[in-house]
């Protein structure tokens, strides 16, 4: 069984994680969304809310798709998981340099787990989780961005 994991942090979870997810689970029999315990990001959720933010989401895929929460380096949780590869998107050049960094620093513990880069749908590309957030604290419209109920959930959360 190959199962692959995309790990993000998805605060919040947007049309182009979303994007990301729909092609990434047809490259694969399973996979598994790891939703990163970043404290030092300073979420606007808490991991436990991210994470059922992510399931509401995906709900829609079925099985083959899993969202756990994960808080090691990313290659033990993908050695634990049995992952074969990795999936990451790419909006941009920046991501790309610093995705490149990643991958060659986690090929070093481990290089039998492959990284598969996939490049964002261009309707996506300008998507950063920070700026749907900074837009949505700024009163903007952030509907273009994320679905109606994460939307909802940006709202209620910035208004806090």
């Amino acid at each position: 069984m190959r199962i692959g994991l995309y790990p993000g942090t998805f605060d919040p979870v947007t049309n182009g994680h979303m994007d990301i997810i729909g092609r990434a689970v047809k490259l694969v029999d399973r996979l598994v969304i790891g939703v990163a315990r970043n404290d030092d990001k300073g979420p606007l959720f808490t991991t436990d809310e991210r994470v059922l933010m992510v399931r509401a989401e995906v709900a829609h895929l079925g099985d083959r798709v899993e969202v756990r929460a994960f808080s090691s380096l990313l290659m033990h949780f993908a050695e634990e998981l049995d992952a074969s590869i990795i999936v990451r998107g790419l909006r941009a050049v920046a991501d790309f340099e610093y995705e490149f960094q990643m991958t060659a620093m986690n090929q070093r513990p481990n290089a039998d787990i492959e990284t598969v880069f996939l490049m964002a749908d261009p309707r996506h590309q300008a998507i950063a989780s920070r700026l749907v957030k900074e837009i949505a604290r700024l009163d903007g419209a952030i509907d273009s961005f994320v679905s109606p109920a994460v939307a909802g959930m940006v709202r209620a959360k910035v208004k806090e």
